[in-house]
């Protein structure tokens, strides 16, 4: 079996890579939080130190207590994230898909989310610099989409190379955050007030409008989902200790920011037009005007970085969620060697499509605020509900489940409705997206579901004599030497019924050897073992592959090995059974027979069913066939089409008549 490895040491080097891959998206959010808040408010103690101290409570609870402490011990063999979770826990309520459905599409929206509005806060720092504080917002739109076209044109070489640097750049952009956070904290000292606690209950009860200002500080740990679904390319050492520094920078920019507003803007309402007139950023104000273009450019470094990890996670997302039969089969391809690289061309040039939408639709920053924290905080809820299963499933005492699940559920419960008051002002953009996106697992989940339950088995050994006699009967031309089928019967002694008829009925086929490949998609994430059961020696055989939901289903080369193996043994004979070819040891040849489905109009189907298999034959038009999805060889497949019969009709009404 092969094993995935994982950094499970601390190192400065682990250290460093946990920086680069995993804080991006966190760690941008200093550049449009404060905004957020204090957009069109006057600038008073009560909002900024209430404010402030939620912020700090929010990265405490959600991201130190939730994340960091608790659910990075859901470690799924090295693997993380929303259907590594699920795969842990699935088999114990089979209702756990929708959750596990629902986070991963709010996951890809928060993916096509990002990159728009993190480039866009890094390009309107332009502003701080004099003369260009009147750039207008269409040059800006200009720049991000020249930005995000490069950006995901070169998703297709890989990112190995510049990976490494990914690191050091953010390492560069934390510390940015901490000294000039501190520099400023200076203006304001009464600043640390926030730190107790009571200032975010005292805001949460006295200050107008504060639930929905919720919505604004739950940017700050938008990026908390990335410590789990990153947790194999780091390993949870690594992610624990940066944290501690990563979370310091955080806090420092954080509390600078608060004392800079304090100080400069008391009692004045930030209007658009105020802001627009003073050039005011919450975080380009802290930076000296000097380092202005290099802190813009380390800033889009950063942002990019943050786009680079949301996009390199959504590519992982779907290439788990097709294994997991969770989203219509598409196209990987693997750029690098490197471990984890894949490129899906599909789902990247429709994120492309999202992100341009994003900025062509909301222009700013500012108003792409509305549509962000939707959808990461759904995908946040859909985590409790499976980490909760986690927990029972590890025999956790249930007054600590209890526990987490009254905190977080009434934590999240509250960003959430905060965030549904955005719904008009760009949160429907969230839910279109993510809505779209659970509808297509949706329908592809549930229309396997229902196809399986009309899909019929009969037993293998019934059969036997039939297939046995088949095999060497001269007056039937050969088919092939060996004949492949790849089957979804669980179990050994099954084979589906068209399987059967496909061999005896359209057309015998004869074949010395007839072989059935099933694969078995495992809840361990990078297993590769597979178990051969000689049904008939030398004349039926099974073999079974078991793999990982993260392994690249590379069907044809796995199987040659298993013959390669099998012949080596001498279990199975497979030179050629033509006396020319026999005796030259030439290998005989083989035949791959794919059974293609198709909606027979001989279906007596409800709506709802009839709707979901309606649209599911949609979507496999725009899926990778079956050859291709198991890596097969084109040359060796045939492609053999077959109704698709999941509720025959039962009576057609006819009557006899005698005359």
């Amino acid at each position: 079996m092969s094993k995935h490895l994982n950094t499970n040491k601390v190192s400065l080097a682990g250290l460093i890579i946990a920086m680069g891959i995993i804080y991006g998206d966190i760690g941008t959010s200093p550049l449009y939080v404060f905004n957020a808040i204090s957009h069109g408010r006057g600038i008073t103690p009560d909002l900024i130190l209430g404010s402030l101290s939620c912020i700090i409570w929010t990265l405490t609870l959600m991201t130190t207590i939730k994340y960091v402490w608790l659910v990075l011990r859901a470690d799924n063999n090295g693997a993380g994230g929303t259907f590594a979770l699920y795969a842990l826990v699935r088999r114990r309520k089979k209702w756990l898909v929708i959750p596990a459905m629902i986070g991963g599409a709010a996951l890809l929206a928060d993916g096509i989310i990002t990159p728009p509005i993190s480039i866009t806060s890094a390009i309107e720092g332009l502003r701080e610099l004099p003369g260009l504080e009147a750039i207008e917002q269409k040059t800006i739109v200009g720049i991000v989409l020249v930005i995000l076209t490069l950006f995901f044109i070169v998703q297709q070489f890989g990112t190995s190379s510049i990976g490494k640097f990914f690191g050091p750049i953010m390492l560069i952009w934390f510390t940015m955050l901490g000294v000039f956070g501190f520099m400023a904290i200076g203006s304001d000292l009464s600043i640390f007030k926030a730190l107790n606690p009571y200032y975010a209950f005292r805001f949460m009860v006295d200050y107008p409008g504060a639930i929905w200002l919720l919505g604004a500080v739950f940017l700050c740990t938008t990026g908390a989902e990335a410590l789990y679904s990153d947790l194999g390319h780091c390993g949870r050492p690594n992610i624990r200790y940066s944290w501690i520094y990563v979370k310091a920078c955080l806090l420092l920019n954080y509390f600078g920011q608060g004392a800079h507003l304090l100080s400069t803007y008391k009692n004045q309402v930030l209007t658009d037009a105020f802001r627009e007139e003073n050039g005011i950023n919450a975080f380009f104000d802290l930076v000296p005007e000097f380092f202005i273009i290099p802190a813009v450019i380390i800033a889009s470094l950063a942002a990019i970085i943050a786009s680079q990890a949301m996009i390199t996670g959504s590519f992982t997302l779907i290439s788990e969620a097709v294994r997991l039969n969770l989203w219509p089969k598409m196209k990987i391809n693997f750029p690098s060697d490197s471990q984890g690289q894949i490129y899906i061309p599909g789902l990247n040039w429709m994120m492309y499509v999202g992100c341009v939408f994003v900025v062509l639709y909301f222009q700013s920053s500012s108003n792409m605020e509305a549509a962000y924290g939707l959808a990461i905080v759904t995908t946040m809820l859909s985590t409790t509900i499976l980490f909760a299963n986690f927990m029972v499933m590890k025999r956790i005492a249930k007054h600590w489940i209890y526990l987490f699940l009254v905190v977080y559920l009434s934590i999240e419960t509250a960003f959430l409705i905060a965030n549904i008051k955005k719904f008009p002002d760009g949160g429907f953009a969230t839910f279109i997206i993510a809505g779209l996106l659970f509808g297509i697992m949706y329908v592809w989940y549930f229309a396997r579901k229902i196809k399986n339950q009309y899909v019929e088995f009969v037993k293998l050994e019934d059969h036997l004599p039939t297939i046995q006699d088949l095999s060497t009967d001269a007056s039937i031309s050969k088919y092939a030497t060996h004949l492949v089928y790849m089957t979804s019967a669980n179990n050994s002694k099954e084979i589906e019924a068209k399987i059967i008829q496909s061999i005896l009925n359209q057309k015998p086929k004869r074949a010395n050897i007839y072989w059935f490949i099933h694969v078995d998609i495992s809840d361990e994430p990078y297993q590769k073992d597979y178990f051969v059961e000689e049904i008939v020696p030398n004349e039926v055989i099974r073999v079974e592959f078991r793999l990982g939901f993260r392994v690249e289903q590379k069907i044809n080369l796995m199987f040659k090995e298993v013959v390669a193996e099998m012949a080596k043994n001498k279990e199975v004979n497979i030179d050629s059974r033509y006396a020319s070819l026999r005796k030259r040891k030439v290998q005989g040849d083989w035949r791959f027979i794919v059974m293609e489905k198709f909606l027979s109009n001989n279906n007596d189907l409800t709506s709802r069913n009839k709707i979901i298999m309606s649209l599911y034959f949609i979507l496999k038009n725009f899926s990778l066939s079956e050859e291709k999805s198991f890596g097969l060889d084109p040359s060796n497949v045939i492609v053999e089409p077959i109704p698709l019969v999941v509720a025959p009709i039962s009576d057609l009404g006819l009557e006899r008549v005698y005359e």
